[in-house]
């Protein structure tokens, strides 16, 4: 079978790559492997999906698969994957499902999954339940019958309760501030307006209309054209964008320029260690982060600790070391006080709250990371391994960090689910970042030629 799991659960084009019969087989191996090991009671699920029109075959299949090992399923419906798993906390549930595959187009899907408390799954319980769904069950479990089979409930009021648990966490009213929300036709459509409403803002929703087929498409925060020229137009003070599931934020400033993760952290790191709550004074990022983030917060005297790219490994690191804040670049933000996951709506309550607390524009709170130009190319190779550790590759490696020096910063990292080398280097300059990632992205094609 190979890799079942990539960085964010499993995924790919719906009804090819993930098809009913392998949701239905990895929900029967989810319900196995995480619930309680003495099955004194029928284990509990919580399954969501975001808003594309696949999610509704792939939810019947998963539902299919958790009762059919004898779990009781709660549906609630389309909401945002942050939202799942607050609810698999608040249930007590033994595991949690997402069908979304996030910022990707829509004939793409996936499945998310969550432990008890809303918890991501470590590299370890992922193995297990990929080496269940390649044994295709045949050793590991009876079916139940009769009354041992699972029953499905809806819930209703999901979406109102999770709003008021993110309102809750608001340090500030957000009135008089306007933002254009850019909701790209996905799981925030209707929670996103709501929670900033709730909270004082004044708000203009845009992708707001999903119809199962146009999620990301051309909107959200891979896309944020349409919601620049929408600040800009409205006379807003700031805009917001969030992807399919709504677990990440990326913002965009009254003139229209972008905020990415990289910023937005920065802003809430200093907002946090001002109130006490920047748990050691540290903050967690992933080592895509560009280095103007670790200029910024070292000259501010914020420890910055590093992770492999994915947010679920921020996460492992904030709970291992108990801190408070950690995110990606592309706007996957951990606040570990509120939320078990990366959450963009209540990225996008906190950092308005700190513009509302400080009078300040987000342009203002921006400017604390001055960030260096990043080059990223994605080198097609035939084995991505050798790609990247050939002795040749890894000279030309060398040689640019001795170039650079503490001016830039070179990453070489394998894609975890295509047959891709990242290339990615920061420098001074754009042309210098661009001339030495050409450089090695040719060592890179010459080491493994793609097939």
């Amino acid at each position: 079978m190979g890799r079942l799991f990539g960085t964010d659960g499993v995924r790919g084009r719906a009804n090819a790559d993930l098809t009913p019969e392998l949701a239905l087989s990895v929900a029967v191996a989810a319900a196995h492997t995480l619930a309680e090991s003495d099955r004194s009671h029928a284990p509990l699920a919580v399954v969501g999906r975001d808003t594309r029109a696949s999610g509704e075959m792939l939810e019947a299949a998963v539902v299919a698969g958790l009762t059919s090992a004898g779990a009781t399923v709660v549906r609630v419906g389309v909401l945002p994957t942050p939202a799942v798993a607050f609810l698999t906390a608040e249930a007590k549930a033994d595991l949690g499902v997402m069908l979304s595959a996030s910022h990707n187009p829509m004939p793409d899907n996936g499945i998310k999954l969550f432990a008890a408390g809303g918890h991501k799954l470590p590299d370890e319980i992922e193995m297990r339940i990929e080496a269940t769904v390649e044994a295709n069950g045949s050793t590991a479990w009876k079916r139940p019958v009769g009354a041992g089979v699972g029953r499905v409930h809806d819930l209703l009021d999901g979406a109102d309760h999770y709003v008021q648990h993110l309102v809750g966490t608001v340090p500030h009213r957000l009135d008089g501030i306007k933002v254009v929300v850019d909701c790209a036709n996905g799981a925030a459509a209707e929670v996103a307006p709501a929670a900033y409403r709730e909270a004082g803002a004044e708000v203009i929703a845009i992708h707001a209309e999903p119809d199962g087929l146009n999620i990301n498409d051309e909107c959200g925060s891979n896309h944020i054209a349409t919601l620049r020229q929408a600040v800009v137009e409205h006379g807003a003070h700031l805009g917001i964008a969030h992807d399919g599931d709504a677990d990440r934020c990326v913002a965009v400033t009254a003139d229209g320029d972008e905020v990415d993760g990289d910023q937005v952290m920065a802003i809430l790191a200093l907002a946090m260690r001002e109130a006490g709550t920047l748990t050691g004074d540290t903050l967690v990022a992933t080592v895509m982060s560009n280095l103007g983030l670790r200029l910024a917060m070292s000259a501010e005297g914020i420890r910055l600790i590093e992770t492999k790219v994915g947010d679920r490994y921020v996460l492992e690191e904030l709970r291992a070391s108990g801190l408070a804040l950690g995110g990606e670049q592309s706007g996957h933000i951990v606040m570990p006080a509120y939320a078990t996951t990366g959450d963009g709506v209540l990225t996008g309550l906190h950092l308005m709250a700190r513009m509302a607390a400080t009078g300040r524009t987000l342009a203002d709170l921006a400017a604390v990371v001055t960030k260096l130009p990043q080059v990223l190319i994605n080198v097609p190779v035939g084995d991505r391994t050798v790609g990247a550790a050939a002795p040749a590759v890894r000279a030309e490696v060398q040689r640019a960090e001795a170039e650079l020096g503490e001016t830039g910063r070179v990453l070489l990292r394998p894609s975890g689910t295509e047959p891709l080398v990242r290339v990615m280097v920061e420098a001074a300059t754009e042309a210098v970042a661009q001339e030495v990632a050409e450089r090695i992205a040719t060592q890179v094609r010459t080491a493994s030629p793609a097939v």
